[in-house]
């Protein structure tokens, strides 16, 4: 059941129950011990035939299972009983509502997501549990866009493992089935001469390129400009993400200095569509550069920069800023079917 919209029926099963759960903890980024004990234990009972999970409920012994927790035994017992864990409500009541006020015209306009991570670099989960948390969010398509190699701290992927990642991201797209497709992307690194962190020609294979600037933030402004112009120029670059670097809250980071009017200029020039990253403590760009390349006639893509399934509902964030400064829904690339999409990304 998508996120916002509390459970008024028993979860299908328990590992549907376990996985409610984790998805609702990652949501309101809750520790990632908390939620690894409910993935970890959905896995567990996914595994079980499900005559020997209702035999484990009956006599009491699900916690003898490795894995498995008093708390994770009680909520799948609850669940075999036909009744909805009290664990599950009681988030449900706390976690399931909206997570911002406004959006939801733009929320139900979405189609995809550009911009997601699996734990091939340095997300929490494997790309088919966040391409299924994608799909049952009501999406057409994501893209998966792990980190490219320079970003070692995020486990970046060398040109091999990406090579490897694109067989795995075909397999997986094809066992999903018709609804829903699963895209190849990266999330390169934009080096500090402006160019890419990552094999052109690799580059070339995919169907999505987010470039972002990771690391010397905080170089001069001019630097920064011209670093920006010639990634947003490159044809190979589709989506512009975090383009200020900022963090709010407790890992507080100030913008990069940059010549807006040029970058959005760049972008509207050569086709590269401007971010608008919804993690909570990003929301980048600012209020004031969002309206600022929307009088540019830049596109945009609302993107989640999940790193957890749960995450991946975040969306409304972006969605919520991007309606309260004006921004139509054609000009947003994340409310394009897959088809008007891929067009686009080849014809660049």
């Amino acid at each position: 059941m998508p996120a916002g919209h509390p459970a008024t029926d028993p979860p299908a099963d328990p590992v549907a129950a376990l996985e409610r759960i984790a998805f609702l903890l990652e949501r309101v980024q809750e520790p990632t011990y908390r939620v690894k004990a409910f993935r970890t234990a959905a896995d567990v009972i996914s595994a079980l035939a499900p005559e020997e999970v209702r035999r484990r409920a009956a006599n009491g012994s699900l916690a003898e299972l490795k894995g498995i927790g008093p708390k994770t035994a009680k909520v799948v017992a609850e669940t075999v009983q036909g009744r909805v864990p009290a664990y599950l409500a009681r988030l449900e009541e706390e976690a399931g509502g909206p997570l911002t006020e406004g959006g939801e015209e733009l929320r139900a306009a979405l189609r995809g997501d550009c911009h997601m991570h699996s734990d091939w670099s340095d997300g929490g989960s494997p790309i088919g549990t966040m391409a299924r948390a994608a799909r049952d969010l009501g999406h057409e398509w994501a893209v998966l866009t792990d980190h490219s190699p320079r970003l070692t701290i995020a486990r970046g992927l060398s040109a091999e493992r990406l090579r490897a990642q694109l067989t795995e991201v075909a397999e997986i797209d094809e066992a999903l089935g018709d609804g829903f497709r699963l895209l190849t992307g990266i999330e390169c690194d934009i080096l500090a001469d402006g160019s890419l962190d990552q094999d052109p020609g690799l580059l070339e294979r995919l169907d999505v390129v987010v470039a972002s600037v990771h690391s010397k933030l905080r170089m001069d402004a001019e630097s920064m400009t011209r670093r920006l112009v010639a990634a947003v120029a490159n044809p190979l670059v589709d989506v512009l993400g975090h383009c200020t670097g900022r963090l709010m809250g407790g890992a507080k980071r100030p913008e990069s200095q940059f010549d807006a009017e040029l970058v959005f200029a760049a972008c509207a020039r050569f086709g590269t569509a401007l971010e608008i990253n919804s993690r909570p403590e990003r929301l980048d760009p600012p209020r004031r550069l969002l309206r600022q390349a929307l009088d540019a006639g830049v596109l945009f893509s609302i993107d989640s920069d999940a790193h957890a399934p749960g995450q991946l509902d975040w969306q409304i964030h972006g969605c919520a800023r991007a309606q309260e400064c004006g921004v139509p829904a054609e000009r947003i690339i994340t409310t394009w079917p897959e088809e008007r999409l891929l067009d686009w990304t080849s014809s660049k």
